[in-house]
């Protein structure tokens, strides 16, 4: 694992999303095609914009993979995560193919089960992932399963991560939060090719200093990224100010 600091918030996402162009367009040279991840919230806004304003990357040749989504909104939500990337990610570049969690289903094993299917078809060459306030992963809040080989799974969301939700602004109250996400898992996240992290803001200091610089445990998740032969976090001054 890899640390890069800049100063500010813009910074920061300027350079990951220059990573992960360089890291698609690679994948496109010599597969022909990238498949990719792609994280939401807060964190990701200029990140995103940046990446989809890069003209030099074929998003034709693209397919994209969908990294967690709450159990029981609809994609009309204003949190919901289909929402967020359709108008930020989708609509701008329309990448090739494109699997969305449906997080409205009834069933939601059936919809991991669905998932599961399709993206153990294919190596993941790139994913663009954040570390949430209580340090975790997705939405693999602690103590983070780091066993399941399971793709996909249905996960509780803890009140850290609800709060931070509320926080953000995405919901007017921790009561309309859903308690129940779908997530991809610690593991499948980890078989990525290439895993660019993006966590500006001094609100994400305490639990980067834990997923960084701490013991790789469940009850920091994302210190499972101290693992990984090619991830690089990228901090800014206010995210890296503990370590």
């Amino acid at each position: 694992m890899n640390i890069f600091k800049a100063n500010t918030k813009k910074e920061t996402s300027e350079a990951a999303a220059n990573a992960a162009s360089t890291k698609l367009r690679e994948a496109i040279t010599i597969n022909g095609h990238a498949r990719f991840i792609v994280a939401t919230g807060a964190s990701q806004f200029d990140f995103l914009n940046t990446l989809t304003a890069d003209t030099a990357i074929d998003w034709t040749k693209t397919t994209m993979f969908h990294l967690d989504e709450y159990i029981g909104i609809s994609d009309s939500h204003p949190a919901s995560f289909r929402k967020y990337l359709q108008e930020r990610l989708v609509d701008i570049v329309q990448p090739a193919t494109v699997h969305f969690l449906n997080g409205e289903t009834d069933n939601p094993q059936s919809e991991c089960d669905r998932l599961n299917e399709i993206i153990s078809q294919h190596q993941i060459d790139v994913a663009f992932v954040g570390i949430g306030e209580n340090g975790h992963l997705a939405f693999n809040d602690p103590p983070a399963d780091f066993e399941t080989e399971y793709p996909y799974i249905v996960v509780e969301l803890d009140e850290a991560c609800r709060l931070q939700q509320v926080g953000e602004g995405w919901f007017n109250g921790l009561d309309d939060v859903p308690t129940h996400a779908i997530s991809m898992s610690i593991c499948e996240i980890m078989k990525a090719k290439t895993i660019i992290c993006t966590v500006p803001d001094e609100r994400k200091a305490e639990a980067v200093q834990n997923c960084l610089q701490g013991e790789i445990t469940p009850m920091h998740p994302a210190s499972i990224l101290q693992k990984h032969p090619d991830c690089t976090v990228y901090l800014d001054s206010g995210s890296a100010s503990l370590i």
